[in-house]
């Protein structure tokens, strides 16, 4: 769910007692997503809940419809592409369909060597909702970010359609220092919607979206880099330095929070992700971390990383505001068979910064 400027929601509970807001969607001409207001309800430590049924997920986003939360993540051919998975309680997890059967035809046609789609990020506004995901060629910035819309998010709807809208952004190896991948929707108002995405390279970057096309403002053109980390060598490719992507905005009282993650996944026990932060007073940064390093020049308060040999490289994370609390939804890697799993933890906020529960 996204942070937006005035949202209304429903309140609803379960055994475990905490309560859950159901965003009131279509009834705000541009809206998504409950704000994050701390509840008397909240645990004041967090917690990872424990979670059960179909956890096998890379790069999750979640997002709720009704009494449904619906997940998204990155796919492949068997799992189909952009693989959904549903849950009644934000607990328990089943497999529940896809976005596409099989790649848009303009993405093999951009970037032939690209095999599925990646970490897509799902948004609610003008009435629809908005799909945001990534095409590349793994370890090059050969890439591009799609975007498909729905009337709803649930597929027993008559009214249950992806329709693919095409190309939004695309970089292009020895034109670009940036990677068009691990994009996130960040809706300031009804007249400010940005589009912010990176990995590696220079980082993290944001550009206008037009909201009546959910692509790239055509009047303003100008792109903000947000945070990016220190690169010392000739580049390579893969690149090993500038380990930086996954960037997700959200705003919690008077600041805008990036959180990012830092260092390498996919590399199964042996993945070094970790989740970092920094804030800012406007939504286009500048971002500085809790000792005011500004993200630009390599900083990030750390929210999460592994500390034991059971889970590795917690990272391509997402944050889930409710009027509970708010959560930090992430994969990490199992420490014995390297496999990603999806993993939630409760998050509070002490002195302006987010704290997450540490893996077990």
């Amino acid at each position: 769910m996204r942070c937006v400027a005035k949202s209304k929601g429903l309140i609803t509970s379960r055994a475990n007692e905490l309560v859950y807001c159901v965003t009131l969607l279509g009834t705000l001409a541009l809206g998504a997503s409950c704000r994050s207001t701390a509840s008397s309800t909240a645990p004041a430590t967090p917690e990872m809940l424990a979670l059960s049924g179909d956890l096998a997920v890379h790069d999750p986003v979640i997002m709720r419809e009704k009494d449904t939360f619906y997940l998204f993540s990155t796919g492949n051919f068997r799992a189909g592409i952009l693989p959904v998975r549903c849950s009644k309680d934000l607990y328990h997890w089943t497999r529940c369909g896809s976005v596409f059967d099989k790649m848009p035809a303009w993405a093999t046609q951009e970037i032939p060597r690209a095999r599925t789609t990646w970490a897509p990020d799902i948004s609610r506004y003008n009435g629809k909702y908005h799909l945001y995901y990534s095409v590349s060629e793994f370890g090059k910035n050969n890439s591009a970010i799609g975007l498909a819309t729905n009337q709803t998010l649930d597929p027993n709807s008559p009214n249950y359609r992806w329709v693919d809208e095409g190309m939004v952004v695309r970089s292009r190896p020895g034109q670009d220092d940036w990677n068009a991948i691990d994009p996130q929707l960040v809706v300031q108002d009804q007249r400010n919607v940005w589009l912010c995405w990176g990995s590696f390279w220079s980082g993290i970057m944001m550009g206008r979206i037009d909201p009546s096309t959910g692509k790239l403002s055509p009047k303003d053109t100008t792109l903000y880099n947000l945070a990016r980390r220190p690169r010392t060598g000739a580049h390579e490719t893969p690149p090993q330095e500038g380990s930086i992507e996954a960037p997700f905005i959200v705003r919690h009282g008077k600041f805008w929070y990036l959180f990012a993650s830092f260092d390498f996944c996919c590399r199964g026990t042996k993945s070094t992700y970790n989740i970092r932060v920094g804030r800012s007073r406007n939504v286009t940064g500048p971002y500085v971390d809790r000792e005011d390093v500004p993200m630009t020049e390599g900083g990030g308060t750390m929210v999460l990383e592994a500390t034991t040999p059971n889970w590795r490289g917690p990272g391509h994370e997402a944050v889930l505001q409710d009027v509970s609390g708010d959560y930090l939804v992430f994969h990490a890697y199992h420490g014995t068979t390297g496999r990603s799993e999806l993993k939630i933890s409760t998050m509070v906020w002490e002195d302006g910064w987010p704290r997450v529960a540490a893996l077990p």
